[in-house]
């Protein structure tokens, strides 16, 4: 028998005038009668860090039964096509995220806590936090990538100055740490992330020359995808012709809400962002979506917000602000209006889930080999309660994963610091702690 599979390596970039474009994974990257696990195939481990503030609408979130086969509720029934990769989590609390009596107040100063399991300092000028899980995971799972991790989001001011309470600033602006000293930017504009996805490290005059001569980055390497796609099969071809148009209509998009930015920038928008939130939610979690697509990254966070966020989300059905709507006395009906704002931020979620279970990954998708954790440093937010924090996990991690199940812990026994010390733990990180821990969880 003669095996005349060609093979191509991996790490593959067709380049042109300031863009380097990662590949897909193609049939023709795996050698012939290699072992699945030897190979390009072989699935990496990734992870999304999602925060979002103000906790949720008590009564609407938590699902009803415990177990396997629980009803979804309110909130999380946008998930519910995804049964099987969703584990929910009722009845954590985060400590570190409490006031007590040498640092009071400040509840709207901690949401760096939801990756590092660490109390911030109160310090406006020097920050102390911990390393996050998400800068561990890319440490051991993304070294060979252009970016060992990607920081998203769609409010930002700065890192650093007094925030709340003599608090920094950078507790707020970024939930990615890559030291305890040292806190990670988060990157608001979709443009500008799209280009460092695919930028070969030219300086940025260059990208902006490049810009200004090409409609399109993938102009400059028309002949090039070409010429690559001669030597393909016809799989491979048509898996190469789905990506490359993925990311043009990314492209599309972005320059479209490029066009329809806020006209009157203040200083808490900064200029040149999508007008709509809805347009960037979606535009951010497509650009994570494609950048695990092309092996670009293995770890991405993504902030929905800042605490005390005053946005409203129309499509959610409800018009008012986040953090005054948070603020719902416990009254039936405003209780009722911040569950469908919650529900809202769900159903991105899901529309994420969808992309990633339409990527084939190995021998699944790629939602069968991501983890994504969704969750706040808050409970109920209008009592600024950091306990009974609702906390979502989706994906298969290395495809042993399990979903449907909701996990039930009674009221004051269980800290979300163990959560994480146990995720480290399926990325093959070991440790015998993370940030507050005292246990890992049986996950």
């Amino acid at each position: 028998m003669f095996i005349t599979k060609k093979h191509i390596p991996r790490r593959t970039f067709l380049r042109g005038a300031g863009i380097a474009l990662g590949l897909p994974l193609l049939d023709s990257m795996i050698p012939a009668q290699t072992p699945l696990s030897k190979t390009a195939a072989s699935p990496a481990r990734r992870f999304v860090g999602i925060w979002h503030p103000h906790g949720a609408a008590p009564g609407y979130w938590s699902p009803i039964q415990e177990g396997p086969n629980f009803d979804f509720s309110f909130i999380t029934k946008p998930l519910e096509p995804f049964r099987n990769r969703v584990t929910l989590i009722s009845g954590m609390d985060m400590p570190e995220a409490m006031a007590n009596e040498e640092e009071p107040g400040g509840d709207h100063a901690r949401g760096a806590v939801l990756l590092s399991g660490a109390r911030p300092r109160r310090n406006a000028v020097s920050p102390y936090l911990g390393v996050t899980i998400d800068q561990l995971i890319a440490n051991k799972w993304g070294q060979d990538t252009i970016l060992g991790s990607m920081q998203l989001g769609v409010e930002d001011t700065g890192n650093f100055g007094n925030c709340n309470w003599g608090y920094s600033c950078a507790y707020t602006n970024s939930i990615s740490w890559t030291s305890p000293t040292q806190p990670l930017p988060t990157e608001v504009n979709p443009r500008v992330a799209f280009e460092r996805l695919f930028g070969d490290g030219a300086s940025p005059e260059e990208r902006r020359l490049g810009r200004k001569q090409n409609a399109s980055i993938l102009d400059s390497v028309t002949h090039e995808i070409s010429f690559f796609k001669k030597d393909l099969g016809a799989g491979d071809r048509g898996r190469l012709d789905t990506y490359v148009e993925n990311i043009r209509e990314i492209e599309r998009r972005i320059n479209i809400a490029m066009d329809k930015t806020v006209r009157e920038p203040s200083s808490e928008i900064p200029f040149g962002l999508p007008e709509s939130k809805h347009v960037h939610f979606r535009l951010m979690y497509d650009l994570i979506a494609l950048a695990f697509e092309g092996d670009l990254t293995r770890s991405a966070t993504f902030m929905l917000g800042r605490d005390l966020s005053g946005t409203s989300f129309p499509e959610s059905g409800y018009n008012g602000g986040w953090h005054g709507t948070s603020h719902h006395g416990d009254k039936p009906d405003n209780v009722a209006n911040y569950s469908k704002m919650n529900r809202y931020h769900v159903q991105n979620l899901a529309y994420f889930c969808d992309k990633l279970k339409n990527i084939p990954d190995g021998d699944g998708s790629v939602l069968d080999h991501v983890l994504i954790y969704k969750g706040s440093n808050m409970g109920n937010s209008h009592r600024h309660a950091h306990v009974k924090v609702p906390v979502i996990l989706v994906g298969g991690i290395d495809g042993t994963f399990k979903g449907n199940r909701h996990i039930v812990f009674a009221d004051n026994t269980e800290r979300t610091s163990n959560m994480l010390l146990s995720i480290l733990h399926r990325y093959g990180i070991e440790r015998e702690s993370f940030g507050s821990s005292t246990k890992a969880l049986s996950l």
